[in-house]
């Protein structure tokens, strides 16, 4: 299976919250896009992971993913070490993105800065032929390293490297987000209060994609930070 865009994150709902309105600009440009989540979740407060998976489902569905898959690392305690990059590497190569999408580097939690670290290292080492893993099929996989990497921004208030405009696109975004009905604010649970599952969380996401929004002149907007030089052909693809 091959796509153009693979949003790798270390939880599900990550994807959701960072970048489901840049996937649905994607996907309305004709473009491909999958997701992996590194973890089912298990050490939040709120839910299982059995309903995790289903909601992850149904955000997949509201962003209209060609696939996501799960890859049942530990939540809280995966490495950064060669078990996990094989891992990885074997689902880099089984979809091989052009473009990944990812946690950022430097984030409150800690799982966001290792999975960070974990996808760059594994984007790299895919694309060695001399590292040999097998599909799904059990056959030998070609290497595969994709062109461009991209760590969208969480929580931290980072200062982008470019923004994405998804004005068109923010109710799908709360959609997604709202499919996580055992995480986020829901008067209604009688399940404990965590870091993202009260209303002013809610008002917080809003005001990050309004103030990345505002500094293209977009009313909502993504951020994503970059380790590479951007560049471009043309000046006019500039906002």
């Amino acid at each position: 299976m091959s796509v153009d865009v693979l949003a790798i994150a270390a939880h599900p709902d990550d994807i959701e919250m960072t970048c489901a309105g840049t996937i649905l600009s994607l996907i309305s440009r004709g473009k491909t896009v999958a997701g992996v989540d590194l973890t089912r979740g298990e050490l939040g407060t709120r839910g299982t992971p059995e309903i995790r998976a289903a909601e992850a489902a149904e955000g997949a569905r509201i962003m209209q993913l060609s696939a996501r898959e799960n890859m049942g690392f530990r939540d809280g305690f995966f490495r950064n070490d060669e078990e996990h990059q094989l891992a990885l590497i074997s689902m880099i190569r089984y979809f091989r993105p052009q473009i990944v999408l990812t946690n950022t580097p430097d984030d409150r939690h800690p799982d966001h800065g290792r999975a960070a670290q974990l996808v760059v290292d594994a984007c790299f080492y895919a694309g060695l032929r001399q590292i040999e893993t097998t599909g799904k099929d059990g056959k030998p996989q070609e290497a595969h390293r994709p062109t461009l990497l991209y760590h969208f921004i969480q929580d931290r208030a980072l200062r982008p490297d470019f923004v994405v405009d998804i004005t068109p696109y923010w109710d799908g975004k709360i959609a997604a987000i709202k499919a996580y009905k055992s995480q986020f604010f829901n008067p209604d649970s009688p399940e404990p209060q965590s870091y993202i599952s009260g209303e002013p969380f809610m008002k917080f996401l809003e005001a990050r994609t309004r103030e990345h929004g505002h500094m293209i002149g977009a009313e909502f907007g993504e951020g994503f930070v970059t380790r590479r030089m951007l560049g471009v052909q043309d000046l006019f693809a500039l906002v």
